[in-house]
């Protein structure tokens, strides 16, 4: 009996989806942090008192809603920086990609073309051969 009544009540709570979140602005998910985290402290003060098994349940669900909220808020945070840091030459080391450190040690492409005065001097001098042998 007393297992049957927990199912219940996590149906009859509704999750925030972060889909649905991520249609929010960020003033309204940082509202919404505000109502959940007022919540949660209501919801541990009427445990301490000895509340409801079903306000007990619901501790849960809205400790992952403010974690979804968060998260939510960082990753879009985070997509905004990536648009920011685009086009420049430098990036935050969070921002880059990350790779093995082999990788990232490696030359680029512009560095790995660079040549030498002498070597390009060189080719000046003694370009390739063009030829075709007559059959």
């Amino acid at each position: 009996m007393k297992g049957s009544s927990v199912i219940t009540i996590r149906l009859i709570m509704t999750k925030i989806r972060a889909r649905d979140l991520r249609n929010h602005k960020k003033d309204d998910l940082i509202k919404m942090l505000v109502e959940q985290k007022t919540e949660l402290a209501s919801l541990r003060v009427s445990k301490v008192t000895g509340g409801a098994v079903a306000k007990l349940c619901k501790i849960r669900v809205v400790r992952k809603t403010i974690a979804r909220i968060l998260t939510v808020i960082n990753q879009n945070y985070k997509q905004e920086l990536r648009k920011f840091y685009a086009g420049h030459k430098y990036k935050p080391i969070d921002l880059r990609k990350k790779q093995t450190r082999a990788i990232r040690r490696r030359l680029t492409k512009h560095e790995q073309s660079l040549k030498t005065k002498k070597q390009q001097h060189k080719e000046r001098a003694f370009p390739l051969r063009k030829y075709a042998v007559k059959a």
